[in-house]
């Protein structure tokens, strides 16, 4: 029975999650300060600790360390309020195995702990877990209602043979999502190959996609292996597939349906073993009605699919996807940049990113660039934030003006909608239009 030591100073906290734990079959023991669990860590032998990050006697980044400098081979896992969630992102790069955000679900309580007791008998799966095959970064899952529900998805389509479509605004990272599915399916250690659809011209769409023989055109003065090829055995992902010709598109349903293909210039098929993800960020369904893109190709690539929602209907998660792309772009210029000013995390938080994760990574990496001191501030933060965060907050200010001055006014003229519009000096149908913009009754 694997054994568990939680350290928080919260009694009854300590006192219920030892006994959920323990109803889970694990042995539980709790500690409310840092020095008594250094204690009974080093009485005997433990499988996973579990700690908050604020302790009346140390803060859990020394407890961290003392841990690590003892017990090298027992995993660590820090509770977090959201506030210190880059306390808990730092105690990671200290060597923490993971972090869970109070208040937190009991299911992924349990999810994390599995995952922490598996390092324990499996020593590689720690340097193992933050890359995926053919060079793809970690997945950030998120924990939003919205990131949950996504990563449910992947972790039930991933290790099927379906073909997935996944939907999303640009930037949203379809094709991280793409290669998860591809990395927990039984072809990953399969090539993973990404087609850019928008950018292959129609005329050579047959030369990319099944490959040509050298003289089959003009052009042609090698044999070529086409993306079909390249992935057999594989995952083949198309990108913005909605971009394709109608002839190319013709062409893509028959490769699939028979599995078949016919380079350029050659007399003889390949058979071919590829499983096909596309992304979109359009709507499809319309595309067919219109006539753009073929209903069977539709129903061929989206025999399951995935909305990936946009950064701004991911909650919490902003930060969290903030302070990895801080962790990236440390590494790729070389910095150290510890996190945001309160004022830049304020700002992040207003902003709407239009251009989704693709824009917030730029915009991190800008400021890690631009930073001379410890903390990313406002001010190496684009210009177009705070104009942008300046007008909606002036607009959502005037429209709760506007909101009291009207009930006010129907208040003053119990209900009559036109004395009401003449005390407020505009004209009743003016009056109506707000009325049912703001839906007052």
């Amino acid at each position: 029975m694997p054994k568990l030591l939680i350290i928080d100073d919260d009694v009854a906290f300590s006192t219920m999650l030892a006994t959920f734990l323990g109803k889970k079959s694990y042995q539980v023991e709790t500690s409310y300060d840092a020095k008594t669990g250094l204690a009974k860590l080093k009485e005997g032998s433990l499988d996973l600790v579990i700690t908050d990050l604020r302790l009346p006697d140390q803060d859990g980044l020394w407890l961290l360390n003392q841990i690590k400098a003892d017990k090298k081979e027992t995993p660590v896992m820090v509770m977090t309020s959201y506030a210190d969630i880059s306390t808990a992102v730092n105690a990671m790069k200290n060597g923490a195995f993971d972090y869970i955000e109070k208040p937190f679900q009991p299911n992924i309580l349990l999810e994390k702990v599995e995952a922490a007791l598996k390092v324990v008998t499996e020593p590689e799966t720690r340097q193992k877990q933050n890359v995926i095959p053919n060079g793809s970064p970690k997945f950030l899952k998120g924990s939003s209602p919205a990131s949950r529900k996504l990563n449910e998805f992947i972790d039930l389509v991933g290790p099927t043979d379906m073909s997935v479509l996944i939907i999303g605004e640009s930037g949203t990272g379809k094709e991280n999502v793409a290669r998860t599915i591809h990395a927990k399916s039984n072809r990953k250690d399969q090539p993973f190959v990404a087609v850019d659809c928008g950018v292959i011209p129609k005329e050579l769409a047959a030369s990319e996609f099944f490959g040509h023989l050298k003289g089959s055109f003009t052009g042609a003065i090698n044999d070529k292996i086409g993306h079909f090829e390249a992935a057999n055995g594989g995952t083949l992902f198309l990108d913005e597939i909605g971009n394709l010709s109608y002839e190319t598109q013709v062409q893509l349903l028959r490769a699939l349906q028979e599995l078949r293909i016919k380079p350029v210039g050659s007399n003889n098929e390949i058979t071919v073993n590829v499983r096909v993800i596309a992304a979109t960020n359009e709507d499809l369904t319309k595309a067919t009605v219109g006539g753009k893109f073929r209903e069977d190709l539709y129903h061929r690539l989206n025999e399951f699919s995935i909305k990936v929602p946009s950064l701004k209907d991911r909650g919490n998660d902003l930060m969290l996807f903030a302070l990895h792309f801080l962790e990236q772009a440390n590494f790729d210029l070389n910095k150290n940049i510890v996190g945001f000013t309160e004022e830049a995390q304020e700002l992040i938080n207003a902003y709407n990113w239009p251009g989704n994760l693709r824009e917030l990574k730029n915009v991190v990496k800008r400021g890690v660039l631009l930073s001379s001191g410890s903390l990313i501030e406002v001010v190496v933060l684009p210009s177009e934030m705070t104009e942008t965060a300046t007008k909606e907050k002036f607009s959502l200010y005037n429209a709760d003006n506007e909101i009291v001055l009207i009930k006010k006014a129907l208040q003053e003229t119990e209900g009559n909608k036109t004395k009401a519009a003449k005390l407020m000096q505009i004209d009743r149908k003016t009056l109506y239009n707000k009325l049912k913009l703001y839906g007052i009754g």
